[in-house]
């Protein structure tokens, strides 16, 4: 067994904040264990909670083409939370939430060793950027944190309620597509 299995294991039966008591299924994280990117969502919603896969659902379908866009498999990527169970009704998870999963993340990063981490939306970009962050004032600025290139975009789930955000989204994208070539 990896480490990233021995991980997920632990995962499994985490009883570390009450959004276990309503998961029907942990979710993880998947794709490629050697992968350059990581992206980095905030939590399983309904159909990941019931499959324990990440990004499954309409905002997982498109994520998946917005990777493909960019000339990318999904399983060339990994992808991953900021927490693994699902919040109650999708809410954004609590900080004490977030600050007590982080830790399975950050070590799901320390495993990888992804090149480049996209922070998919607000929740994401606050726990792994920076607490103030504003994710429509700075989506699209590389950061450098030790080894990681670091961008933070749009979240699938807000393209789907406003398309307008799509062409930033796009932008955001071509330029995981260059960096990628330069890393």
């Amino acid at each position: 067994m990896n480490k990233l299995d021995e991980l997920n294991n632990y995962v499994l039966s985490c009883k570390r904040c009450g959004l276990c008591r309503n998961r029907t299924n942990t979710v993880f994280g998947e794709g490629n264990v050697n992968a350059k990117i990581m992206f980095i969502g905030e939590g399983p919603g309904e159909e990941e909670d019931r499959t324990g896969r990440p990004f499954v659902g309409r905002a997982g379908k498109l994520l998946t083409k917005m990777i493909e866009a960019i000339g990318l498999k999904r399983e060339e990527v990994y992808i991953a939370n900021i927490v693994k169970c699902r919040p109650p009704n999708n809410r954004v998870p609590f900080e004490d939430e977030a600050e007590k999963c982080i830790v399975y993340l950050r070590k799901q990063v320390a495993i990888i060793r992804p090149k480049i981490l996209i922070c998919l939306g607000a929740t994401a970009s606050k726990y792994i950027i920076d607490r103030n962050i504003k994710i429509t004032r700075d989506r699209g600025k590389w950061y450098k944190k030790g080894n990681f290139y670091i961008l933070p975009t749009f979240h699938p789930s807000a393209l789907l309620r406003d398309e307008s955000k799509k062409r930033y989204a796009w932008e955001d994208f071509k330029k995981i597509r260059e960096m990628i070539n330069n890393v």
